[in-house]
Parts: C-alpha cells; sequence; structure tokens
C-alpha cells in the first residue's frame, strides 16, 4: 500500500512540475510581449535616452 501511495504522489508532483514550468514559460513570454510593445510606443529619442536602439527594442527577447 504504502508503494501506491509514493507512486501517486511521485507522478502528482512530475505533473504539478511540468505544469508549473509551463506556467513560467507562458508568464515569461506575456512579460517580453508587453515589454516590447511598451517599447515600440516610445519614439526613436526616447529610446536612445534609455540606450536602445529601434531594432534593439523590436528583438528584445527573442
Amino acid at each position: 500500500m504504502a508503494l501506491l501511495d509514493t507512486s501517486r504522489s511521485a507522478a502528482h508532483s512530475s505533473f504539478s512540475g511540468i505544469f508549473a514550468r509551463l506556467l513560467d514559460a507562458i508568464s515569461a513570454w506575456n512579460d517580453l510581449r508587453t515589454t516590447r510593445n511598451a517599447l515600440a510606443k516610445l519614439s526613436d529619442r526616447e529610446l536612445a535616452d534609455i540606450g536602445l536602439s529601434r531594432y534593439e527594442a523590436e528583438n528584445i527577447g527573442r
């Protein structure tokens, strides 16, 4: 009986680990998307003030 309980918890933690990594990946993707969108709204002058070119702003995280 103890073996079955251990197997179940291992399988459950494996699934939750995969699910957590998936959520982390989605969250990271959304953060980069939001950042790129915010930078796209800035003028070239504003980008230069923070040390970025238009090319760098468009390709952050790619």
